[in-house]
């Protein structure tokens, strides 16, 4: 901690938990963050920001509430659920009150309630996650591990902590895939078997949960790892007979992350992840999942451009005839066109309006047309359009040149 923490992140945790022992209570840094400083990640080294998880042994929105109202944080409490969240600038703190959780059945949220550090570790989803570290003053640092979480990090495993896992929430199927790939891990023995058995319960799980999992994916840096590993273990099958994982998904995600910032990335994967549905097929894909409104926009606009990318496949294009063939279409569209397409003639257009042609403008607008003497309405609409054609085309370059243009257009009608 002392190593890899920010020193006013270490400040504040130690002041979090100096106020807890006031009130009796006792509190422990848990979660990924404990994995990551005992693997030594080296993403902790970049210190671009800090989210970390506080378990509480008592009320944690209390207490939350009690450090927000002495320092300079921004807090946001769940009453209901006993959790809160303190902001500090470069450091997001998730506060928790210790619980234990029960299913009523396989697929169901959980039903919580308090309880110790012990109730809240067991109930993670696997041993190297269900690790804390004390913050009290007593015993400063020491590692509780009641599963050999840190076994498991040295002997490099994924192992669930029960039985009924995966059975009881088969969203961890996906996790433990997404962490195995990202850490370089093997699923261990029994939990492999646990897997493969469980696969029919995301049957279970709400279509809402199974894309947020679908998301984190994507937001690993090699996505295609855990989508390859997926396919292989008949989970992608389980989630729509039509998802492949085949090695095409390797060089297009690849490609995508060339092309395309990070934060835009996984709306972008999700295009490349069903280029080979059907328009039907995309449809209930897009049902199931309860996909955002603006991203199924994107993914059905990238099955109707590969439909009609047909229309490209000709060398004596102009770049006017280009744009108006693509300019209905929604960007993430194209470029997931641009990356799957097999077509060289293809991708040098779609690369081109990408590139250029979205950005050409005219240099005249209506008020200086109407100075021109062309009246507002369609015809104003139509020498627009003439203009926007040759700025396209490169018969106009200039402002002047567009003026001649338009008077010309003028005299004839």
């Amino acid at each position: 901690m002392e190593q890899h923490l920010p020193r006013q992140l270490l400040e504040l945790i130690k002041y979090i938990s100096e106020q807890a022992v006031r009130h009796e209570q006792r509190v422990y840094l848990v979660g990924g963050i404990v994995r990551d400083l005992l693997l030594e990640d080296p993403s902790l080294r970049s210190g671009l920001r800090f989210d970390v998880d506080l378990v509480v042994e008592g009320d944690a929105v209390r207490l939350a509430q009690q450090v927000a109202d002495t320092g300079q944080a921004k807090l946001l409490a769940h009453h209901r659920f006993g959790t809160a969240k303190l902001s500090y600038g470069d450091f997001t703190l998730d506060m928790a009150t210790a619980r234990k959780e029960t299913y009523a059945r396989p697929g169901a949220l959980p039903a919580v309630t308090p309880g110790t550090l012990k109730d809240d570790l067991i109930r993670r989803d696997f041993s190297i996650n269900a690790m804390a570290i004390s913050l009290s003053s007593h015993d400063y640092g020491e590692l509780v591990d009641p599963h050999q979480g840190k076994t498991d990090l040295e002997r490099h495993l994924i192992r669930v902590l029960r039985t009924e896992s995966f059975s009881d929430d088969a969203t961890r199927i996906l996790r433990a895939v997404r962490y195995e790939q990202r850490l370089g891990f093997e699923l261990e023995t029994q939990t492999a078997r646990l897997l493969k058995r469980g696969t029919a319960m995301l049957d279970t799980i709400s279509g809402d949960r199974i894309r947020h999992e679908l998301e984190l994916v994507f937001g690993e840096e090699q996505p295609e790892l855990a989508i390859r590993r997926l396919a292989k273990l008949g989970v992608l099958h389980r989630i729509s007979p039509f998802l492949k994982g085949d090695g095409s998904i390797a060089e297009r995600f690849g490609k995508a992350r060339r092309l395309k910032r990070p934060t835009q990335l996984p709306s972008l994967y999700f295009c490349l992840f069903i280029y080979a549905f059907g328009e039907s097929e995309l449809g209930q894909f897009l049902g199931h999942l309860n996909m955002p409104a603006k991203l199924s926009h994107a993914m059905r606009d990238t099955l109707r451009l590969k439909n009609t990318l047909w229309l490209l496949d000709r060398s004596s294009l102009k770049p006017s005839e280009v744009y108006y063939l693509l300019q209905e279409y929604d960007t993430l569209a194209i470029e997931a066109n641009a990356i799957a397409s097999e077509s060289s003639m293809v991708h040098r257009y779609l690369q081109l309006f990408l590139t250029k042609l979205r950005y050409v403008r005219t240099s005249l607008n209506g008020e200086e047309l109407k100075r021109l003497g062309i009246s507002a309405g369609p015809e104003m609409g139509k020498v627009l359009q003439i203009l926007h054609k040759a700025r396209l085309d490169g018969e106009v370059n200039t402002k002047a040149d567009e003026k001649k243009l338009a008077l010309s257009l003028s005299l004839e009608s």
